[in-house]
């Protein structure tokens, strides 16, 4: 008997990307360094709906923004200090016409966001449903903090991992 292909009936109407019509967007700026961040393309590149308010993702992008600036100083420093004033001037890589250090900086501040959105997801639903998503959250959290490390040692150009036989 071979195995048989599972299919999954489309969801009629269903469209997971937010509009800009529907959330009104917002610029994250940042030192001239490292690219400003936007918020609808947080939302939809990590599936973030409506029920997270532009202010509570704000605030998570900041603190993102914040710890992976300050992961990044030396980094910055150096570069700057070899006359490179942004993060897409310090490499020459590029995918789909983007900066990839650009695309692992972004990396690491949507899954970092998402992470801090994703532990706190208990105070805006306390319901049942909302405990037992947040119990399931909470892996996918620690899974987006994983993302967030390997996206800044990917510009670093650090080990994703360090082991020690002992």
């Amino acid at each position: 008997m071979q195995n048989q292909p599972m299919t999954i009936p489309k969801v009629a109407k269903l469209d997971a990307t937010v509009k800009q019509t529907d959330i009104q967007d917002e610029v994250i700026s940042n030192n001239d360094f490292f690219p400003t961040i936007r918020l609808l393309d947080v939302r939809n590149a990590m599936r973030i709906d409506g029920t997270v308010t532009n202010e509570r993702l704000k605030h998570a992008i900041i603190e993102a923004i914040a710890t992976v600036n300050i992961d990044l100083k030396d980094y910055r420093k150096k570069y700057q200090a070899n006359g490179k004033q942004s993060l897409e001037e310090c490499d020459d890589e590029e995918i789909n016409g983007s900066s990839l250090l650009e695309y692992q900086y972004k990396r690491a501040i949507y899954s970092l966001a998402t992470a801090n959105l994703y532990e706190r997801y208990r105070s805006f639903d306390s319901t049942k449903d909302g405990n037992d998503k947040a119990d399931e959250l909470l892996s996918t959290a620690g899974d987006l903090r994983r993302d967030y490390h390997f996206a800044v040692r990917d510009i670093l150009g650090t080990q994703r991992l360090i082991t020690e036989l002992i």
